[in-house]
């Protein structure tokens, strides 16, 4: 298992303060692409988990590494044991290593298209609303001073204005259905956690019986995660001064736009939704492109 062989940590950034200053250091960073193609070599078995941010990313990491060792938690991230992509020039890691356990996995939040291909894919699909309002409270004291920025100017002036989770799930979708590509729905996930297990397992090639069958629903079940939290904080990046030491960023967090967001808020990510999601995919809302995965391959 490769260590992490990174310098000495850096000074982490300063937090910001307010929605320009975020607009501001996003157009001073003309280096970041949004291109990972190259990232890693994969092999037809290793497994990529690709939900957008805040849509299941580190449940699924935890489902996956829970599967493939029968419940190992001898880590001090589960980004170390399944490697994150984009922010790997930073972390240092031997992309092309043996993992821990097979099948190899990695994490991303990249759109179709600009991962590696040749492996397999896990996507969680998330209600904008919640995936947005999710991302605002891992954010909050994190990237952001605590309660600088309100949740619905994120919303509005971030989240909504550069529409990436959109992006990313217009790539993932058409995916549905192929023999690489498993989609799951969070809301679904959470309904019934075991019947998401089993379909992972499956999907992965490992063998399900009822003992792993209950060690995994402990060891992703939310009381466990946040007791141990330590290991799904990011703490590479906080050690690597990506992210500011103390941030409280957990990342076993939850959140509903139904009761955190305004009526104007609400209204505008409907309005997007159909841009960019019912024009070209003909779903009316969220509700329905769940239906509709659940009709192609066993998927949500």
């Amino acid at each position: 298992m490769s260590n992490d062989s990174s310098d000495d940590p850096k000074t982490p950034p300063k937090q910001l303060r307010s929605v320009a200053e975020y607009r501001k250091r996003r157009a001073e960073r003309p280096d970041q692409t949004d291109d990972h193609r190259d990232s890693v070599v994969l092999r037809p078995s290793d497994v990529v988990i690709a939900p957008y941010a805040k849509c299941g990313t580190t449940w699924m990491q935890q489902t996956v590494h829970t599967l493939r060792t029968g419940g190992d938690m001898d880590f001090d991230d589960i980004s170390r044991m399944i490697p994150f992509i984009e922010v790997n020039s930073l972390l240092k890691l031997d992309l092309a290593a043996e993992q821990r356990a097979n099948p190899r996995a990695f994490k991303t939040h990249a759109a179709w298209g600009s991962v590696p291909e040749g492996g397999r894919y896990i996507v969680v699909l998330r209600e904008p609303g919640d995936a947005a309002v999710s991302q605002f409270r891992f954010l909050d004291g994190m990237m952001f001073e605590r309660d600088a920025v309100a949740v619905d100017d994120f919303v509005q002036q971030i989240f909504l204005a550069d529409r990436n989770y959109f992006t990313h799930l217009r790539s993932w979708f058409p995916r549905a259905g192929e023999n690489d590509t498993l989609i799951l729905t969070y809301d679904r996930m959470l309904q019934d956690p075991a019947r998401a297990i089993h379909r992972v397992a499956d999907f992965i090639d490992i063998a399900l019986d009822d003992d792993l069958l209950a060690t995994t629903l402990r060891s992703t079940s939310r009381d466990f995660m946040l007791e141990h939290g330590d290991r799904f904080n990011d703490q590479m990046m906080i050690d690597r001064g990506v992210m500011p030491a103390g941030s409280d960023a957990a990342k076993v967090t939850t959140g509903s736009s139904s009761t955190a967001l305004s009526p104007e808020s609400l209204e505008m990510l409907a309005v997007v939704w159909h841009e960019e999601i019912t024009e070209p995919l003909g779903f009316e809302t969220y509700s329905d492109l769940v239906d509709a995965l659940a009709r192609v391959g066993d998927q949500a």
